[in-house]
């Protein structure tokens, strides 16, 4: 997407031309963050606020981990392990996962993709944040008294009768669906007005389309979990029957709300990854995108699917045969456009001129690791294999094959790729693949053999075992190990290279997308004069200029 813009240039490592959003002099200051409208001010407010939380969340993972070195008791009881389990999952859940990508990457680099000054709405943008903050301040609060131990699905009967601070952390998730409610809402108004002179739905980056996509399931699907934990609190202050069978209510009524939201909050979380990953692999294959339109086209598919799927997290819990080979068909179904899109991304890769840097590592690495999330999904799709592996710890493993696998290993890709638009630094590339390549090997160590491990029986949730699980259960704790060296490598390597002086060019990668073409890191304005598109967003035929070794 070359622009009309003045192009605007490094020079042995000194940042030249226009005062960058980070050192605007009359943009500075603390309270210049905190009341700031500026959408890459907030993505980066976001970035830092969704990593202190992964922080939190990875260790609460580690220490289960730990805990599940031996069969028995080690270090904490069974009423703290299933506390530490819970806010393991509800923390990374609701304050990493779901915002990380639309609110962090997507706040910064959206309107930069679209040509565009700012979101549609920057005061709403801000509101976002501040709701966030306060949802996340909420949940912590509810960690520091007393805990909940209801896992992160706050599954009734249990989450309506157990003690603990059940009903604030019901409230701090309710709290947090506004915000991802606000973001929805922005981008979607974003995408539809504010897109540069000459760039049609066509010519759009496939990160917009995937961030479009999620803003409407953001937007429709949010309300029904505001609604359904509100009702949980109710029940648990009022009892008034909703969920409680000895007064008339259905608890597995709450199943078919929380999974009607939260089947397709896991593409909330999985396909803004996908359209990082969309745009990661064309750049460092040097080749046009395979199928445009028919990824663009699954990323809508996908949204639209994910309203209809729910019961497929309910083949157990009584509901009809019907029911069950319907919601089965549709799990079949909606790995379809899942399946168009990686096809694509190896075509693409295909006979292209690939460079092995940091960002392509994590890329392919996230096609490996999804694949693999994904292929497991379609085999728990099916009725007879869902009945025996139910609750077991092949659950466990698919969920952080897709999670984990496929949104966090994306969500790393886009920090790496970014990270010299966001703050105009160029980290240590070998220690970077150091970390990718220890993260990738520790994942699958730590998760891989709990597909076996669920095969046979080991049930998930479980603070005990058999004996003859603890060596699955050292593996994965041995591998929790390595990938948290890998994470906190990589965490090293970018947190490092902000001590350096400014040393990145415009458009390191050789990118053809708008955000490229303005200076790194962006002006306050984004760029200098207003862009207009003049090819498309993926022409990899004109020669492209990329970074020395």
């Amino acid at each position: 997407m070359a622009t009309t813009s003045t192009p605007v240039t490094h020079h042995g490592g000194h940042h030249a031309a226009h005062a960058s959003f980070l050192e605007d002099p009359q943009h500075r200051g603390l309270m210049s963050w905190l009341t700031t409208v500026d959408h890459k001010r907030i993505g980066l407010m976001y970035l830092w606020s969704v990593l202190t939380a992964f922080l939190l969340g990875g260790l609460f993972a580690l220490a289960l981990r730990l805990e599940l070195l031996t069969p028995k008791e080690d270090f904490m009881t069974a009423e703290t392990y299933n506390k530490v389990f819970t806010l393991h999952g509800a923390v990374m859940v609701f304050l990493f996962i779901i915002p990380a990508i639309p609110a962090a990457l997507g706040n910064f680099v959206l309107p930069l993709m679209l040509g565009a000054k700012d979101v549609a709405f920057p005061r709403l943008n801000l509101a976002s944040y501040y709701v966030y903050m306060t949802g996340a301040i909420m949940a912590l609060t509810a960690i520091l008294t007393g805990g909940i131990d209801t896992g992160w699905t706050f599954y009734t009967p249990y989450s309506t009768t157990t003690g603990g601070a059940v009903t604030l952390m019901t409230f701090s998730v309710f709290v947090l669906g506004f915000s991802s409610i606000f973001t929805g809402i922005n981008f979607v108004a974003t995408v539809h007005k504010l897109r540069a002179p000459g760039m049609g739905w066509f010519d759009l980056p496939l990160f917009v389309w995937g961030t479009y996509a999620t803003a409407i399931i953001q937007v429709l699907a949010t309300p029904v979990l505001a609604i359904t934990l509100l009702l949980l609190a109710f029940e648990r202050m009022f009892q008034i029957g909703i969920f409680d069978a000895k007064l008339g209510g259905d608890p597995v009524l709450f199943q078919h709300f929380f999974w009607f939201y939260s089947h397709p909050a896991v593409y909330i979380m999985i396909l803004p990854g996908m359209a990082i990953i969309s745009e990661i692999i064309p750049t460092f294959s040097k080749k046009h995108i395979f199928g445009y339109r028919a990824i663009a086209f699954s990323s809508v598919a996908i949204a639209l699917i994910s309203f209809i799927v729910w019961g497929h997290h309910m083949f157990t819990s009584g509901q009809s045969q019907l029911a069950a080979v319907i919601f089965s068909f549709l799990t079949f179904l909606v790995a379809i456009p899942s399946g168009i899109k990686v096809f694509n991304w190896v075509a693409t890769m295909y006979r292209g001129s690939i460079a092995l840097d940091t960002p392509m590592l994590y890329a392919i690495s996230f096609l490996l690791l999804f694949t693999i999330g994904g292929l497991t999904g379609i085999f728990l799709g099916a009725l007879s294999v869902d009945i025996h592996l139910h609750d077991t710890y092949f659950i466990v493993a698919h969920f952080h094959y897709v999670m984990m696998g496929g949104t966090v290993i994306a969500f790393l890709a886009g920090v790496h790729y970014w990270w010299p638009k966001m703050f105009g630094r160029m980290y240590n590339e070998t220690w970077a693949r150091i970390g990718c390549i220890l993260v990738f090997f520790g994942f699958n160590i730590t998760f891989l053999n709990q597909f076996a491990m669920g095969a046979k029986g080991m049930p998930r949730r479980y603070y005990s075992y058999l004996d003859q699980f603890q060596g699955n259960h050292i593996g994965s704790t041995v591998g929790s190990w390595v990938l948290a060296l890998g994470l906190f490598i990589a965490a090293g390597v970018l947190l490092a290279s902000l001590r350096k002086k400014y040393d990145a060019p415009d458009n390191p990668w050789g990118s053809k997308t708008m955000e490229w073409e303005t200076q790194s890191p962006p002006i306050t304005h984004n760029f200098p004069n207003n862009p207009v598109m003049q090819h498309g967003p993926y022409d990899y035929n004109a020669p492209s200029v990329r970074r020395e070794a």
